[in-house]
């Protein structure tokens, strides 16, 4: 699939005055962060980024991309040399990123491009999209897999999500936070992630009773067979999945208190001998519900997650920005920043400094903790130089890993589903102080 338009007017007309007036060729570094956590959230967990150096890498115009581009009216004046240079459009700058997984907080780069001012210019749009939009369901998936205490958690939402495609990034995404699986096929094929399913009321419904509804799929699935057990009387319907005996990886009750039925469906499996079948629990789930569950104590095995998971229902958008931070011409650095209210940033491109207890925001070229007793982690690493991947990306499994290790080590405090009276503390360096003084200080009136 071409890539090229999957991006905005303005960032297309933006590059094509940068083309006319001869800034194209500047070197830019453009940062990419959120000013405010997302509503109900104490971190976020940073999400995407194989599928943008995949974009990266692969990003191009095609020819008829190109010819739609040359007759929109507000292009009409653009030099025909524009478009020449459009059809042979390839991104070779350098791309630095925090590791899939890692909880990042506000004003903290998730990614940095370094590239020619047109290239830097155009990627914006894509790269806002799938970070932000993974980032938002892993740190959904996060917090769920927090209320589980333990418990499996599968992501049941590509029916729900937003599109289908946003339905395969939500099952990939759910799975980076920490979710064991999804239901979606297109994720499961694409990322190799682990599928799971069951069958719907429409299976029992389609088959003169429960009973053979049950047994045609027992034949049908095997150990793989879970049971919906709710269709007409969910005891009853536990007590007729009991009464098959095995094979049964599972039932899955899917209404009523589900609590009480989990307790009451518990003690018909294990009465039948079937200690190790699992109970999973679905319908209308968040972290919340699933909370409630946990401090119950109830003896539910695995929960699915849909609609809220994979469209981060009560908190749907997070205000992810990407934005010039210096300039460089002819071995000139210029640093740039907004200082308008409530929407100021800081120049110059910088690093995240990881100690036990707090960040440290420093410019790029900064070496801190020399002098420290702890020695931080700098989180930001490169990932694409001159156009070409540095390594191969980690994929989800290993994205998985490091944010089910990176989150078990924030405080109790941070990971609470409530809001914290003890945010994660995020300091900033005396050097980047500085230059945030001295680059207010050049300037004459505040920027728009």
């Amino acid at each position: 699939m071409s890539t090229g338009l999957l991006t905005d007017l303005y960032q297309i007309t933006m590059a094509a005055g940068y083309f006319a007036t001869g800034k194209g060729r500047e070197r830019a570094c453009f940062e990419m962060f959120f000013r405010r956590l997302p509503r109900y959230r104490n971190y976020v967990i940073a999400a995407g980024l194989e599928q943008a150096v995949e974009y990266l890498l692969n990003l191009r115009f095609s020819r008829d991309e190109v010819d739609y581009l040359r007759a929109l009216p507000q292009l009409k004046r653009i030099p025909v040399e524009f478009f020449d240079a459009l059809a042979d459009f390839r991104f070779t700058g350098d791309m630095f990123a925090l590791a899939e997984g890692t909880p990042v907080f506000p004003e903290e780069p998730i990614l940095t491009i370094y590239a020619p001012l047109i290239e830097a210019q155009i990627v914006e749009t894509y790269l806002l999209s799938m970070i932000g939009f993974q980032s938002l369901i892993a740190t959904k998936a996060s917090r769920i897999v927090e209320a589980a205490g333990g418990r499996d958690v599968v992501e049941f939402g590509a029916r729900r999500a937003h599109s289908p495609e946003a339905g395969a990034l939500a099952g990939r995404a759910a799975f980076v936070g920490g979710c064991v699986g999804t239901s979606s096929l297109a994720a499961g094929h694409r990322f190799g992630l682990p599928v799971f399913g069951t069958a719907a009321h429409s299976w029992v419904l389609s088959f003169e009773n429960e009973r053979q509804a049950f047994r045609k799929l027992q034949e049908l699935l095997g150990e793989q067979t879970v049971y919906l057990v709710d269709t007409f009387d969910t005891v009853e319907g536990a007590r007729l999945a009991a009464s098959l005996g095995r094979p049964l990886w599972g039932v899955r009750l899917d209404s009523g208190n589900l609590v009480e039925l989990a307790r009451t469906v518990r003690g018909i499996l294990d009465e039948a001998g079937l200690r190790e079948t699992r109970i999973m629990a679905t319908s209308d789930l968040n972290e919340y519900r699933i909370l409630e569950f946990t401090a119950a104590g109830a003896p539910i095995d695995v929960y699915g997650v849909g609609t809220d998971l994979a469209t981060s229902a009560d908190s749907p958008s997070m205000g992810v920005i990407y934005k010039l931070v210096e300039l460089e011409e002819n071995g000139h650095k210029r640093y740039t920043a907004k200082f308008s209210e409530d929407k100021h940033t800081l120049p110059g491109a910088k690093q995240v400094f990881r100690y036990s207890r707090h960040d440290v925001i420093a410019c790029a070229n900064e070496c801190m903790g020399c002098h420290d007793a702890e020695a931080p982690i700098a989180l930001s690493r490169p990932v694409v130089i001159g156009g070409e991947p540095v390594e191969k990306v980690p994929d989800a499994f290993a994205a998985r890993e490091n944010a089910l290790a990176s989150v078990r080590r924030l405080p109790a405090t941070v990971r609470s589903l409530f809001d914290t009276q003890a945010p994660w503390p995020v300091e900033y360096s005396a050097d980047l102080k500085s230059l945030y003084e001295r680059v207010r200080g050049s300037q004459r009136e505040p920027q728009a």
